[in-house]
């Protein structure tokens, strides 16, 4: 039997497959017997295809917008305070001097107590005002004594003068006798008095309720020779008195916005003034504002201002250094943003809007002062902005976000704060309107 061989130029040579061809450097004839290899091999590149066609890469999702924070902008009434710097000073200070000459004999008070008026402090020798007052006791005694007689002899030389039995100059000396020892008698009265006075001064008593500091002098000290010698300082300090400055030029601005419709006054005596300690924290008991000075002092251009606060638990001591806040007048249309959603670079602030697509936009704002954890926007913002509070640093201008409505957590009081030397000022101008 005959047998065809076929050769395959191909077989010992490498081939190449690029998911789309099959290659040989030489072609290659294939016989009828090779349709078995021609079919399998388009099996092979169908597959091949397929495999690449499968392997291409998912479309990417749509990222969900980001989540923020915001409030809507929504002016309200807020009082204006100034806060201003102020010293403590006690409602009344009496100096306590020594009024009668002599050597202290004993200290009675206890340094820095509380005492009430007429409590003894100090006893000073009083042998010599005591023997003054008696003597003056018997001058008074003596004069008593020639007046009785006197008006005895008047008594009786009344009848006698009438029958001519005595003279009419007789009777007329009798009567003037009488004159004269009543008129001694009054000023040995007087004497006493001055005596015993003089006696009192040697127990030197408290003349006002309050606190007493430090002794001046001290058992065996000779006061009140020639002058008025100190012995004590008793100071009253509950209530006290704050007594503070205002700028002239801080009052003016403010009674020009209250004129202009801008503020409103917070009405005579309704102005509320409230204390910051020397170490920050607000004290408890609220005050009253007494006074403001008519005049301006030449040489600082302020005003003077004047408070009183009680102070039960005697915790303002006088020359302590206290920040006094006055709500001077009313703003009705103030608006407010949370500090923490201002953005500031150098002398720019600003705040991230959602618009009404749902949009971030950025807008510059001009802020005056703070209240509690807000700041007060003066320009850029108006009713209705929705500002962005939480968030802002997950998002750019021009990004969709979703928005929900942010919560204040923060209790601080509702105060426009104007600082001392920038704010508007006033109760001197509240009590001008």
């Amino acid at each position: 039997m005959h047998r065809t061989n076929f050769s395959d130029p191909c077989r010992n040579r490498p081939y190449t497959n690029n998911c789309t061809t099959f290659h040989c450097e030489n072609s290659m004839r294939l016989s009828r017997p090779d349709s078995t290899l021609r079919l399998s091999a388009s099996l092979l590149l169908l597959a091949a295809l397929a495999a690449c066609s499968d392997n291409k890469p998912p479309a990417a999702a749509k990222a969900p917008p980001t989540e923020v924070a915001i409030v809507t902008v929504t002016p309200g009434s807020m009082p204006v305070t100034t806060e201003l710097p102020g010293r403590i000073e006690a409602s009344r200070i009496a100096q306590v001097r020594a009024r009668a000459a002599g050597i202290v004999q004993k200290r009675v008070f206890r340094e820095g107590s509380e005492v009430k008026a007429g409590d003894v402090l100090y006893r000073i020798d009083p042998a010599a005002f005591q023997a003054a007052y008696d003597s003056a006791q018997a001058v008074v005694a003596k004069a008593d004594a020639n007046l009785a007689q006197a008006a005895l002899k008047v008594q009786r030389y009344a009848p006698l003068v009438k029958t001519n039995a005595i003279s009419k100059q007789e009777y007329d000396d009798a009567v003037t006798a009488k004159t004269q020892a009543s008129a001694d008698l009054a000023a040995g009265k007087a004497a006493r008095q001055v005596a015993s006075l003089n006696l009192g001064y040697a127990t030197v008593t408290a003349p006002i309720s309050g606190r007493i500091g430090r002794a001046l002098v001290t058992e065996g000290a000779l006061v009140g020779l020639g002058e008025a010698t100190p012995l004590a300082i008793v100071q009253q300090i509950d209530p006290v008195f704050v007594n503070m400055t205002q700028s002239s030029i801080e009052v003016l601005r403010l009674q020009r916005a209250m004129a202009s419709g801008q503020l409103q006054s917070a009405g005579k005596g309704l102005v509320k003034v409230t204390l910051v300690t020397e170490d920050g924290k607000p004290y408890a008991h609220p005050g009253k504002l007494l006074f403001s000075d008519l005049s301006v002092d030449e040489s600082s251009g302020a005003i003077t201002l004047r408070a009183e606060f009680p102070n039960p638990e005697r915790l303002l001591l006088p020359g302590m250094y206290v920040r006094a806040k006055l709500e001077q007048a009313i703003n009705e249309a103030t608006i407010t943003v949370p500090q923490q959603a201002v953005q500031r670079t150098g002398q720019t602030a600003t705040v991230l809007l959602v618009d009404a697509e749902d949009k971030v936009v950025v807008r510059p704002i001009k802020t005056s002062t703070s209240q509690g954890n807000k700041w007060i926007v003066t320009d850029g913002l108006k009713a209705g902005d929705k500002v962005i509070v939480e968030g802002f640093q997950k998002v750019k201008p021009g990004a969709t976000v979703k928005t929900i409505l942010w919560k204040d957590t923060d209790t601080a009081p509702a105060a426009m704060t104007a600082p001392a030397a920038g704010a508007e000022p006033a109760p001197a101008a509240a009590a001008a309107k």
